[in-house]
């Protein structure tokens, strides 16, 4: 794809990327991002928030779900970079906290990843101005950042705004419909890129929570609900792919959400190495790969990841939280 715009490639994306582990209410990914990445993830998608004068990662609330501090993320990204010199990797930082796009500088400058950060030459492009990703290779500047709120391209170039350059399908679906009208914008979404948000929630107790019991289905290339379905019905209603699929639990379905991409992209998927499996609900033992990954059982089956003590103390958050806060990612 090294000949194909940014603009016209589709990848696949981890939703709160950071929001790693297998209990919890807020919990969205089973791996690191280290694992995501060695598995296919382009798009990491996090939430920021002003902890105490520090940039956390946290869900809705850093009481609910902290995730630790943005700097300790850049870093391990930009150990994965490094390593990995021929591959593009995009950010899509939600502010939910207003924070200064200079504040977030400091923090990309001492993790280095300012040097691989790419800067265009507008503050909003089409999706048909977007470089190759041959070019972004060759520069070296391979990594795209959006943010949510608060960019500002004159005092930071390399902090895109996202919502100028993207727009979005709705998210907390609680029902296994998902649909394809334009969401949220600040542009024209006629010529922006778009991203579907193909995570499921269920709601307990009142709030939406993401639903891994239906992940396989969710994360399938086919069938009723899966994010094969939304993709074909966003193509055919926009005339072009998305450019971004927002995944929880990427691993479920076995590689089906890379296949998707692969499809939507015209290449074949087929993996050196398999992709991670599903940890939690095994009925099998646990064990340790060769690449130092925990694994579950071949049956990867699924159960209520919240257990009644971690509930009650979630609710306690919860309750204390304001109810406009649910409405960020």
């Amino acid at each position: 794809l090294c000949d194909r715009s940014f603009g016209n490639v589709t990848f696949v994306g981890a939703h709160d990327s950071y929001a790693v582990g297998t209990t919890g209410f807020a919990v969205n990914q089973d791996y690191n991002i280290t694992q995501q990445l060695n598995d296919g993830i382009r798009m990491l998608q996090s939430q920021a928030h002003n902890q105490s004068g520090v940039i956390h990662l946290c869900h809705t609330s850093c009481g609910l779900l902290d995730g630790g501090t943005l700097q300790d993320y850049l870093t391990t990204l930009k150990t994965w970079m490094d390593a990995n010199p021929n591959d593009v990797v995009s950010l899509l930082i939600v502010n939910s906290d207003d924070v200064a796009p200079s504040e977030f500088d400091t923090v990309f400058k001492a993790a280095g990843l300012d040097t691989l950060a790419y800067a265009p030459e507008s503050a909003s492009l089409a999706a048909s101005g977007w470089p190759t990703l041959g070019t972004l290779i060759d520069s070296g500047k391979r990594l795209v950042t959006f943010m949510d709120a608060a960019a500002d391209f004159i005092s930071v170039p390399y902090i895109i705004d996202e919502f100028t350059n993207i727009w979005e399908t709705a998210f907390d679906v609680t029902e296994p419909t998902f649909d394809c009208a334009v969401n949220r914008t600040h542009g024209d979404s006629s010529t922006q890129m778009y991203l579907i948000n193909h995570f499921l929630d269920k709601t307990i107790a009142g709030f939406p929570a993401p639903d891994s019991d239906k992940a396989n289905t969710t994360n399938a290339a086919s069938g009723a609900s899966s994010l094969g379905q939304q993709v074909q019905t966003c193509s055919a209603q926009y005339g072009r792919n998305p450019n971004f699929m927002l995944v929880d639990f990427y691993e479920y379905g076995g590689g089906s959400v890379f296949q998707v991409a692969a499809d939507a992209n015209g290449v074949t998927y087929s993996p050196a190495t398999p992709i991670a499996t599903p940890i939690f609900g095994s009925s099998s033992t646990s064990s340790s790969s060769s690449t130092g990954v925990t694994t579950a059982g071949a049956n990867g089956a699924t159960g209520m990841r919240l257990g009644a003590a971690h509930f009650a103390a979630s609710l306690a958050v919860i309750g204390g939280i304001v109810a406009g806060a649910l409405t960020v990612l």
